[in-house]
């Protein structure tokens, strides 16, 4: 709402941001919902002894649990589909709209620009290469402007800089830049030669109208500096993981990111055990509305957990499924240690 007013964002564009945002409020909130959910059904059920009478008549609580389980089905996977395909989507399209109407390219926000590495086996004359890519600039339309790479070779000797005005990415793996200006260097002798007087390399510099440059860099993988981890689709953390890991670069924040998106849909399932035990509490006075808090705070603890393990976890460098799975498990075993106290 602050942005009102500056360049052409207007209100209509935060009215829209915020409905593009809606499904990452879905994927969030599905498993205190159903666990609030539960907890009031329940607690309703106690007040009026219902539940009571179905144990009498025989529910056994692994019974009970397993009808939860398929009501959860249904929950389960509308979490999944929304934070594998609503989610990214729509998240992609608010920030991209938001950069457009600001008039500010995606990397403005950071002073450096942004840095990539792309290694390729082969850069199309039948050499391999390592590059350090800098972006000046990275437009929302993935574009990209001021783009300078630093190009070495197998012996990891500097052999290119390259400077380009602006580039546009051509399927499959080439990028056409414009306006470029390259120094090509070349040695003229080895450190261990005792010529002082020859200079170690030689520089030619030539500008083009247009380059071609081979990569393995793709919007797809500059899309991954757009959206937050946990906001990526699991086939995107897929990619930017395996480029990460060919540049041999750090991903255990993407994997863990990754595995949370795996199980997250599953806590929809842990949340339902931990509501199971309110079934079992005889109040005939009432108190819905204490329980439906205590779930409240029961399921923001368990979000605040699941954030809290991914840092310790990007620090630790625990194996990222443990990390992901610690907090399901944590509140699935105290569900289960509740109902079988109560029970």
């Amino acid at each position: 709402m602050n942005r009102i007013g500056q360049s052409h964002y207007r209100w209509v564009y935060a009215a829209a941001r915020m409905a593009l945002l809606a499904p990452m409020r879905v994927y969030e909130m599905m498993p205190i919902a159903a666990l609030m959910g539960a907890i009031y059904v329940f607690a309703t059920m106690a007040a009026h002894a219902e539940y009571v009478i179905w144990r009498a008549s025989g529910l056994s609580a692994r019974r009970a649990y397993w009808t939860l389980a398929k009501i959860g089905l249904p929950l389960a996977a509308i979490a999944g589909l929304t934070g594998e395909a609503a989610m990214p989507y729509a998240t992609r399209i608010s920030e991209r709209m938001g950069f457009k109407a600001l008039n500010v390219s995606i990397s403005s926000r950071l002073q450096s620009g942004v840095w990539v590495k792309d290694t390729l086996d082969n850069d199309g004359a039948g050499r391999p290469v390592k590059r350090f890519i800098h972006i000046g600039e990275l437009m929302p339309d993935m574009s990209i402007h001021n783009m300078r790479t630093y190009e070495f070779d197998a012996q990891l000797q500097l052999i290119h800089i390259r400077f380009a005005k602006q580039g546009q990415f051509i399927a499959p793996n080439h990028w056409r830049l414009t306006d470029v200006r390259t120094t090509e260097l070349t040695r003229r002798r080895t450190w261990t030669e005792q010529r002082l007087l020859t200079p170690l390399y030689s520089a030619q510099r030539m500008a083009m109208p247009e380059y071609r440059m081979r990569s393995q860099l793709t919007p797809k993988i500059l899309a991954a500096l757009m959206v937050a981890p946990d906001q990526m689709s699991v086939l995107n953390l897929f990619e930017y993981i395996h480029h990460l890991k060919q540049n041999r670069q750090d991903a255990q924040r993407y994997q863990i990111a990754l595995w949370q998106k795996i199980f997250y849909p599953c806590s929809v399932w842990v949340m339902l055990a931990l509501a199971l035990p309110f079934a079992y509490l005889h109040t005939r006075g009432g108190g819905v509305g204490v329980k439906a808090l205590g779930g409240l705070m029961l399921g923001i603890s368990f979000l605040l957990l699941n954030t809290l393990f991914a840092h310790i976890g990007a620090l630790s460098i625990w194996p990222a499924p443990l990390t992901a799975a610690m907090p399901s498990l944590f509140y699935l075993a105290l569900g289960f240690g509740l109902l079988r106290w109560i029970h």
